[in-house]
């Protein structure tokens, strides 16, 4: 009963965070007064959990520096141009009838190389929604367009926070889930590109602002080498170098563009590493500001609190009863599909992609390895599940900060055909790759 009561004021103190738009980071804090609570009324010393604690952080700690190193990196590539030039030149190959599968295609593009789903929404996003206003095309359909190219990267790069999440919470390792990734996004991508030709065709672009292209134009210096740091951040994890050591390349390569091409000094790139990327006027360069080590904060704070959850409940075992139903409904409908009905439940309480994602890994570790699944099989499996639906649920953070972000609302959901072909298409084909899984 008692452990009833402390999700009851974990989820109630979540809700009421999500409703009034505070920070997760109390009511993540008050969650953890409660799990520890009933760890105590169990019998275990609040030394001991402080322990078990400490283990779940450092469990965390390379999944941490990642982050941090994300939030520099995102900085990076926005005062380096890189961003920009891709933007640019996008908008240069843009003809009428593929307008959409160039928004598409360059999401999924930069959201691979760079991580971030909300970075890319804000920018690229940004302006492919305002050239889709402009020049005709239906804003709800190039809304979802965008939100499926967004989590494209978000779900499978090398360098997304999630996936990095994934691999350090399963205890697996990040190339082999990104391998297995892609190659089950394979026939959701085939889908999403063959529904986004049709939908190109039928809703054309009349016309590209030529004047947004030459405010880019006034406010960056477009050069071949602002391509550099995504080349770099690209190639280098193909060729198996480290994930920390191609972004570690990647910034250093962004740092002399923006020292050598956009002519920023030193002291503007190093505030820009821990500040962000802020523009100077109210120009198109204004839609690029973000990124840095101060933007992961919340991220990481909210990280290393979730991690004192799993030291508690492995160290406690506190779930273990949950646990046990959960065993017994993979065995009914199979691990996935137990796996997509937390997902669901989970990230409609919680709204947060990071939450949902910590607990379904909490819950479902053990029915998991119960059951002879692996861990690489849960992380896989999470990828396609949770990551997703996490951002897919109108209400969820995912989902309503990029909409807000492109001025659109839920009805443009059916159109982000990605996010929802994923998680389908691996129900109906995981048994093709669960040896590759197994591996």
């Amino acid at each position: 009963m008692e452990l009833f009561i402390a999700f009851g004021i974990f989820i109630a103190s979540m809700l009421t965070a999500v409703i009034t738009g505070y920070s997760m980071i109390l009511p993540l804090l008050i969650g953890l007064a409660a799990f520890m609570t009933v760890g105590k009324l169990r019998g275990f010393s609040l030394k001991s959990m402080g322990e078990m604690s400490k283990k779940g952080i450092l469990d965390s700690i390379v999944v941490i520096k990642v982050m941090l190193i994300i939030g520099i990196l995102t900085a990076v590539w926005r005062v380096s141009g890189t961003i920009t030039v891709f933007v640019y030149y996008g908008m240069k190959v843009i003809m009428p009838p593929i307008f959409l599968i160039v928004t598409f295609a360059l999401c999924c593009l930069l959201s691979y190389a760079i991580g971030t789903s909300f970075g890319i929404a804000g920018t690229v996003g940004v302006i492919f929604i305002a050239l889709a206003r402009s020049g005709g095309v239906d804003p709800v359909i190039a809304a979802g367009v965008i939100m499926s190219g967004i989590y494209f990267g978000d779900r499978c790069s090398p360098v997304s926070s999630s996936a990095n999440m994934v691999a350090g919470i399963t205890d697996t390792r990040i190339y082999d889930n990104v391998k297995i990734m892609f190659k089950t996004a394979m026939l959701p991508l085939v889908i999403s590109f063959a529904a986004y030709t049709a939908l190109s065709v039928m809703n054309p672009i009349s016309h590209v602002d030529e004047q947004m292209i030459a405010n880019f134009e006034e406010e960056f210096a477009i050069s071949a080498w602002a391509f550099v740091p995504a080349v770099i951040m690209i190639a280098l994890p193909l060729l198996k170098v480290g994930v920390i050591k191609a972004m570690t390349a990647s910034i250093a390569s962004g740092i002399l563009v923006a020292l050598l091409v956009q002519k920023a000094s030193v002291a503007q790139v190093a505030k820009i590493c821990v500040f962000g990327y802020e523009a100077d006027g109210e120009g198109i360069g204004a839609i690029l500001n973000g990124g840095g080590l101060v933007s992961m904060m919340e991220i990481v704070g909210i990280l290393i609190i979730s991690s004192t959850y799993s030291g508690i409940f492995n160290g406690t075992g506190i779930l273990l009863s949950l646990q046990e139903k959960l065993s017994k409904a993979c065995t009914k409908i199979g691990r996935f599909g137990v796996m997509v009905c937390m997902s669901i439940g989970i990230a409609a309480i919680f709204c947060n992609q990071t939450i949902g994602t910590l607990m379904c890994c909490d819950l479902m570790k053990q029915p998991y390895l119960d059951g002879g699944g692996t861990k690489e099989e849960l992380a896989v499996d999470m990828e396609n599940s949770v990551i997703l639906i996490a951002c897919f649920i109108p209400w969820s953070i995912g989902c309503s900060v990029p909409l807000a972000l492109l001025g659109a609302d839920f009805t443009s959901l059916p159109f982000a055909i990605y996010m929802y072909a994923v998680p389908i298409c691996y129900l109906f084909t995981k048994k093709k790759w669960l040896s590759l899984i197994h591996i």
